[in-house]
């Protein structure tokens, strides 16, 4: 969690084989834009690299952009590994093609707000910064 006066790190990942990466810079950009210090993976991560890049990069947040199709099964692994690495206190957010029937199967699941295509970018970086200011607060 961010202290004093240290910037919200997020891992912006592109997980699976979807190619289709220009959602997730453009979060990355925005995000940056916004002050947070931004980790991109690149394309094609799978759940243990993007868990791996986010222990060793000390992020307070994991953003993933899926728009194949896979979320029901990516942001669950992503969580479990997380867990198992003794950091699941890393917020999981992130976008996509996803049905609001999922967004609520994958809340329940204790995934954060997930952001579906066309919301504009300052609601992802409100949620975020909502979300690092409760931390801090507990």
């Amino acid at each position: 969690m961010p202290e004093g006066d240290r910037k919200i790190r997020v891992l912006v990942a592109k997980p699976g084989l979807d190619g289709h990466d220009r959602g997730a810079k453009v979060i990355a950009s925005a995000f940056r834009d916004a002050g947070f210090e931004v980790i991109y993976t690149g394309l094609h991560q799978t759940p243990e690299m993007i868990v791996s890049a986010a222990v060793q990069e000390d992020v307070d947040v994991v953003a993933m952009s899926v728009l194949s199709g896979a979320h029901m099964t990516l942001f669950p692994r992503v969580k479990e590994l997380l867990a198992e690495a003794g950091a699941d206190d890393i917020l999981i957010t992130g976008g996509g093609i996803i049905s609001e029937a999922d967004m609520g199967t994958l809340k329940e699941q204790g995934i954060g707000r997930l952001f579906g295509p066309g919301t504009p970018t300052g609601e992802a970086i409100a949620y975020i910064r909502d979300w690092a200011a409760d931390r801090a607060e507990a």
